[in-house]
Order: C-alpha cells, then structure tokens, then sequence
C-alpha cells in the first residue's frame, strides 16, 4: 500500500492552562516539529492551553497555521491575532472544517472536547468514510483506558479486530509525525459483525 500524501495535520488537544507542563511542553514541541517539516498545523483556533502551545511554537518556528474557532468561544479560547483564524457558527462547523483542511490526525492529552473529537473521527473511519491516519501521543499512558474500552468493544464483537489498525500510538512526541506518515492508506472498511453459533 502506498502511503498518503501528507500536508496538513489536526491536532487535537486540551485547553486548559492547568494541563501538566511537561504536555504544554510536548505540545509546543510538537508545534516546532511541524514547522521544520513544512506540515501545516490545523486546530482549534485557541490560544489556551496544549493547542494554545502548539499553534503559538509552530507560528514562531516559521510554520504554516489554520485556526478554527466558533464565535461563541473566541473569548474564552483566546483566538491568536497573529495566527489565521477562520471564526464559524457552531462546533459541529469547526469540527467539519478541522477535519476538511486535515490530511492526519495527532491526538494530544485532553478532556472531554478532545474526547468527543477522537471518538467522531475514528466513528468516521469504523465506517470507511475517510482513510487518514490517527496517531495518538500517550504520554504514561493517558490514553490507556481508552483503549481498553476499545480492546472491551472488540472482545465482545461489537467491532472487528481490524478495528485496531485505525490508529497508532506513541510515548514519545518526536515519534508523532513519522507514525503518521508510516501509517498505509486504504479506509477501514466497514464489516458487519457475525456470530458464529
């Protein structure tokens, strides 16, 4: 299988200022990481917190930087005046323009928004409706329960084991870009789950 063509890439994060210096810290690495390798950044349009981190390291290392952000949150998340920001209507629209302007996909630590991204995207994968890779950055293993869920979902057949080659997973933030472009194209397709008496 060939490997997608990579430009842009979402990252989806907490917003919260609170979060773990050492994930502020890996955020911005990230951020500077994405700049060096031309790749444009795509996210929430925040200036708070990991995505707050991240956009503000790759606009400084020189990188390329798409914000989206709902109008009613353009306060509260501190929109970035000197990073291009496309302000919309609702979140559904920033989480339909995020994924439209993304090629992949880094899920940094977060709390419930960042959940109920990951969940859609992979949803939208289970499904065959898009090929494009997910990497999860899983530092002491934030993301551990998770995947449990997921391991729960696949041991009692409500997915196939296939399922699992939807994403991968890194501890390290400087592994993130090349799990991405390791990943091989072709959409999980969607199977129907058969129980055999």
């Amino acid at each position: 299988m060939s490997t997608p063509a990579i430009d842009s890439i979402c990252v989806y994060c907490g917003s919260s200022d609170a979060a773990d210096p050492v994930w502020l810290e890996a955020a911005a690495d990230l951020g500077v990481a994405l700049a060096a390798a031309d790749l444009r950044l795509v996210y929430g349009g925040g200036g708070v917190g990991l995505m707050g981190a991240c956009a503000r390291a790759a606009h400084a290392a020189g990188g390329r930087v798409l914000g989206i952000m709902p109008q009613f949150l353009a306060s509260s998340e501190v929109v970035l005046d000197t990073i291009e920001t496309v302000i919309v209507n609702s979140m559904h629209e920033r989480k339909i323009r995020m994924f439209e302007e993304a090629d992949a996909f880094v899920v940094l630590p977060g709390a419930i928004g960042t959940l109920e991204e990951v969940v859609e995207l992979l949803s939208w994968r289970r499904l065959g409706l898009h090929a494009k890779p997910i990497v999860f950055y899983n530092p002491h293993d934030f993301w551990r329960p998770l995947f449990e869920l997921f391991e729960q979902f696949i041991a009692v057949r409500l997915v196939p084991e296939e399922f699992k080659s939807c994403w991968r997973s890194v501890d390290k933030i400087e592994d993130a870009i090349p799990a991405l472009r390791a990943m091989p194209a072709g959409p999980m397709v969607a199977s129907v789950m058969r129980v055999v008496a």
